[in-house]
């Protein structure tokens, strides 16, 4: 707990009159009958190793460090704790003060929690609002008067609205900020603790971050007091369902192999990353003139277009969505069957997020990368992280004309980047 003084667990004293469903594995947890009838109308029956292992610490009100990517059910992990919170120790319906806060790095990742507390809390009195940068404040500011219990946010919008008092946060009881190490990623860092400044010392903080560079660990250290280490999986771990494989690839010939392998049968939905804004509209132009519908989506977009190309792609009317790694933090589909890394990412752990994104909720799932001769020494940093060879697809119609492909490294090369030596070895403790 922040200032090191134990904040008092929620009064079991009030609860919602609803009469309690059956909830296999959440009743175990303690929730009240509210949260388990909407988490049977959402069909889950068991909850995700990270909330069984952060739910009970944060209903306790202990500080939390979790380590968990996207995709592990996280978000429900701090939701039903603080609406728990919430439920228990209501708010007078005449003032609503804000009591939580969650900091999230993108505008889609915000909109996707804000979506995950009204259906968590949907037979509740708590309410809950979200702000992000790209749409005019108004309607906004309409929410913040009206009176919320949680706040969703992203760090720019949120620090404009302080800047003219229209979000009091000196009631904050629970400070959520996910997805740490992309908050970083987007040079947000500076903004994040300008609005911890702001927050009351005396709270409830639960961290969660996928990968823990220097900052990050620092950044922990200062928020957190004796927190509740949860992992739930080794962060430079790669899905264990998704079949990896590796292209070599002329650059020039990369768009021809891209459509080759997009008319494949087997691909029902793919997500193919660029590593720039200007590429993916490239590709995505592309992709559009071969009669592969295809959209771009990236910080340059406006807001309703990438929610409306993030629509398309969920419900199946878009089958090929093209994007950046900072615009897909916000992208949570279950039924990806592609991811295809068009350009490999400069940081080898953003190999691992990448891939993530496809063999959810039990499927399978297949990750594609092409490497050109200027790409080689990226694999090479992306083998030694996840400590094994992609498989390296040798019979396609575009192979690359430069030298034949590397050797690829053994999956127990002691000359890995320090880099990845001392990530290890700050991996949490399960």
């Amino acid at each position: 707990m922040t200032n090191a003084e134990p904040l008092a667990p929620p009064s079991r004293a009030q609860s919602t009159a609803i009469p309690s469903p059956s909830a296999d594995g959440f009743e175990r947890l303690g929730l009240d009958p509210a949260l388990l009838r909407a988490l049977k109308d959402e069909g889950y029956q068991h909850p995700t190793p990270i909330q069984s292992r952060a739910i009970p610490p944060a209903m306790e009100g202990h500080d939390l460090l979790g380590c968990a990517q996207t995709g592990t059910g996280k978000t429900a992990a701090f939701a039903l704790p603080i609406l728990q919170r919430l439920i228990r120790n209501p708010s007078p319906e005449t003032r609503r003060p804000i009591r939580a806060l969650i900091l999230s790095p993108t505008r889609e990742l915000a909109s996707q929690i804000a979506d995950g507390f009204q259906r968590y809390g949907r037979y509740t009195r708590v309410r809950s609002g979200v702000i992000f940068g790209g749409v005019s404040q108004q309607n906004q500011e309409r929410t913040l008067r009206a009176g919320i219990d949680v706040l969703v946010a992203t760090p720019g919008r949120l620090l404009d609205l302080m800047s003219q008092r229209l979000v009091p946060l000196s009631q904050v009881e629970a400070f959520v900020l996910d997805e740490a190490d992309r908050m970083l990623d987007m040079g947000f860092l500076p903004d994040v603790r300008r609005i911890i400044a702001a927050l009351p010392r005396k709270r409830q903080t639960l961290f969660f971050s996928a990968t823990m560079p220097d900052p990050i660990e620092s950044l922990a250290g200062t928020i957190l007091s004796q927190p509740v280490r949860v992992a739930v999986t080794p962060v430079a771990s790669t899905v264990e369902k998704v079949s990896q494989s590796i292209y070599f690839v002329d650059r020039g010939q990369k768009g021809a192999l891209l459509e080759h392998l997009l008319s494949g049968q087997d691909v029902t939905r793919a997500l193919v990353f660029t590593r720039t804004k200007r590429g993916a509209n490239q590709v995505a132009l592309r992709l559009s003139k071969a009669s592969i519908r295809a959209e771009a989506i990236h910080g340059n977009k406006s807001q309703g277009a990438r929610e409306r190309a993030l629509s398309q792609f969920k419900n199946g009317a878009l089958r090929v969505l093209v994007a950046t790694d900072i615009a897909a933090r916000g992208i949570d589909v279950d039924s990806i069957s592609h991811v295809v890394n068009y350009e490999l990412p400069e940081i080898p752990e953003t190999y691992v997020h990448r891939i993530g994104r496809t063999a959810r909720a039990g499927a399978g799932g297949a990750a594609l990368s092409f490497c050109d001769s200027s790409e080689r020494p990226l694999l090479r940093d992306i083998e030694r992280l996840i400590r094994m060879p992609v498989a390296v697809v040798a019979d396609h119609p575009f192979r690359s004309t430069g030298t034949s492909a590397p050797a690829q490294s053994s999956p127990r090369d002691s000359s890995a980047p320090r880099s990845f030596q001392s990530q290890r070895r700050r991996q949490f403790r399960r």
